[in-house]
């Protein structure tokens, strides 16, 4: 069901939106993880750096677009909150108009040029197949990520965070299944992994689609209201476009990072694939409280409702301190542990550097909540630019390490490149933060 969070206390809203919205991201990071542990135990450490080499290239490409799609959810967000449903429902037709051309724009570019950007980034040659073939199913599937993630981006910003959960589970279960298939049945290594997550996002993203219009009344869209508007096309770009560069901007950094990895040689590559997946387990809550907050701002500020704003960004902060203490403990005490359920316990080096990363990373966690809470809030305020220019600072912080550190310390280097991100980052996200709620008129909390 909708959800109106402009009404009712900003703590227990909050945590309702966000448990099932964490739910599904551990999902998501659940049959990720599937995708590595089939491809690391059942093809081996060469397939497994080939899936991890494409990443950053991944998030540079497909992070653009589903950039765009989570602006769309800003902007119904707001029109939800201001009551003004006609207006919400126009913006959701164009926003599929906008998904369409963009889709078909960017997949044949993508695919063509693929071969050209795993060479720039000096992908091993001994994990390049491997790499290629990953990457170009992933790609061809653009418009399915995109679908999903619109849909997804919708059903939360009218307060429903149990659909997009519900649908997860059930695609998840399938990606499991078609990997296993597709790679122990079918021996397709990393081409049957990407073919097995395109088919999951693409089940997804239809069935989110089908049940938001048949079961919300308010999302139903009238025929008068499927007419083509340059001026909400033009809106909706303007609040997704910056999203889309800052992840765009943010993955260049990681491309950036990849290369200096790349050149440690495979067994580094497998190490942070491996130290990533992991780390995003945990990351994860601190990312599902990112979206809470871009639902929970944006219907708000719909509303005008600003002193509400400032009362669960504070929440939020809590919330995600303790989630924070229980990740950092986990992952000192039992990261090895999780590790080997991607590689053999006979890696020792891989093994080691695994959980150098981990610590390293884990250590950092303080700032990479506040970038994901202040980001995402922010954006939802309609300050999209400035989450672009903490993008550029993430750039400059990971692309500094990448130049400067990698070389000297070598994987030590790679550890400290993302918390280098995170603090520069969080630089411009904190002092732009004050600076926007000193501008908001005291209100009463309702």
């Amino acid at each position: 069901m909708s959800k109106d969070m402009t009404r009712g206390k900003p703590l227990g809203l909050i945590l309702k939106f966000f448990i099932p919205v964490l739910l599904g991201s551990l999902f998501q990071q659940f049959y990720s993880m599937v995708d590595t542990i089939v491809v690391g135990k059942f093809v081996g450490v060469n397939a497994l750096a080939g899936v991890g080499a494409t990443g950053s290239i991944n998030f540079l490409i497909l992070g653009f677009a589903m950039g765009i799609t989570i602006g769309f959810g800003v902007k119904v967000g707001q029109r939800f909150g201001a009551k003004d449903y006609e207006g919400m429902r126009n913006y959701v037709a164009n926003g599929f108009y906008l998904i369409i051309i963009i889709s078909a724009i960017m997949t044949p570019l993508t695919m063509y040029f693929c071969k050209d950007i795993l060479e720039l980034t000096g992908t091993p040659e001994e994990i390049f197949s491997d790499s290629y073939n990953y990457l170009i199913w992933i790609l061809a599937g653009t418009f399915f990520s995109m679908l999903y993630n619109a849909t997804s981006a919708i059903l939360r910003a009218i307060g429903d965070s149990r659909t997009p959960l519900f649908v997860l589970l059930f695609s998840s279960v399938l990606n499991i299944i078609l990997d296993l298939l597709f790679v122990l049945a079918f021996h397709m290594g990393t081409t049957g992994v990407a073919v097995a997550t395109v088919a999951s996002q693409g089940i997804s993203g239809i069935l989110c689609l089908f049940y938001m219009f048949w079961h919300y009344e308010e999302l139903r869209i009238r025929k008068e209201e499927f007419r083509v508007s340059l001026e909400k096309m033009a809106a909706l770009l303007k609040q997704g476009i910056p999203m889309a560069l800052q992840f765009s901007i943010t993955a260049v950094g990681g491309v950036i990072l990849q290369s200096a990895v790349n050149s440690l040689g495979s067994v580094s590559v497998a190490a942070m694939t491996a130290g990533n997946k992991i780390s995003f387990i945990f990351s994860s809550a601190f990312e599902s409280m990112g979206t809470t907050m871009a639902t929970y701002c944006s219907q708000n500020l719909g509303a005008k409702e600003y002193g509400r704003i400032r009362k669960g960004i504070r929440c939020a902060c809590l919330i995600s301190g303790c989630l924070c203490v229980f990740s950092f403990a986990v992952v000192w005490l039992a990261g090895r542990y999780i590790a080997l359920l991607f590689i053999d316990a006979g890696e020792m080096e891989l093994m080691g550097q695994i959980q150098l990363f981990l610590r390293v990373i884990s250590s950092f966690y303080p700032f990479l909540i506040l970038i994901f809470i202040l980001r995402n809030s922010l954006q939802a305020m309609g300050y999209s630019f400035i989450a672009m220019f903490a993008g550029v600072f993430e750039l400059v912080g990971r692309a500094s390490v990448a130049f400067g550190l990698v070389g000297k310390l070598g994987f030590l280097g790679v550890a400290f490149a993302s918390p280098a991100a995170w603090v520069l980052a969080d630089v411009i996200l904190v002092t732009t933060y004050f600076s926007v709620v000193r501008k908001f008129p005291q209100e009463d909390i309702k």
